[in-house]
């Protein structure tokens, strides 16, 4: 059960928290009764629904521009949960170890979606976004083992949460916007 003293311990210092608008959307979406988990679970929602915009691009080349800035605002959506989630479950006074829990392994799902689709999508090979989905989860692993073993949370580094997702979404915009001869040709592994 949420314990109205919990207090996370350690936090992802991220400068957007402090705005304005995302202080007045967390106020709001705590005198609505939003749950902070269910705000974790739609935004990987979204990203697994962007995931597969991104894939079908692939599949479907006449409606390509559409699923790229389809899945550009699914990647942005996801970072606004990933932002608001923390900031209700604290607003509310609700935030729990399961809260957490409901933190990261919706994170985990989400940059699995969003790459695996990016690594499907035209012009793409499947092996690189299982790459990439993989690196970003093997990191988000050493984090937590380090954290077990008593070292303290550290966030720094290239290619945080909102550099991958700022990365998927500039690959979105781009490849919407850009004509097909512009647009990247990714070498297979091996061949």
């Amino acid at each position: 059960m949420n314990s109205p003293a919990y207090q996370p311990t350690e936090r992802r210092p991220i400068a957007s928290r402090n705005t304005a608008v995302a202080a007045w959307a967390a106020r709001q979406l705590a005198a609505a009764r939003i749950s902070p988990n269910a705000i974790s679970v739609a935004g990987m929602i979204a990203a697994m629904v962007g995931g597969g915009l991104f894939a079908a691009t692939s599949h479907v080349p006449e409606a390509a521009r559409w699923l790229w800035l389809g899945g550009a605002l699914c990647m942005q959506l996801r970072l606004i949960a990933n932002l608001l989630d923390g900031m209700v479950a604290i607003e509310r006074r609700v935030a729990s170890p399961v809260g957490e829990l409901f933190n990261e392994v919706p994170d985990r799902i989400s940059d699995a979606a969003a790459f695996i689709g990016l690594g499907y999508a035209v012009g793409g090979h499947v092996v690189w976004g299982l790459l990439a989905a993989l690196a970003a989860v093997f990191t988000a692993y050493v984090r937590a083992m380090a954290r077990v073993a008593g070292a303290p949370q550290d966030y720094c580094g290239p290619m945080a949460k909102p550099q991958r997702m700022l990365v998927a979404t500039l690959i979105g915009v781009y490849c919407a916007a850009a004509p097909l001869a512009w647009q990247p040709q990714v070498p297979a592994i091996g061949g």
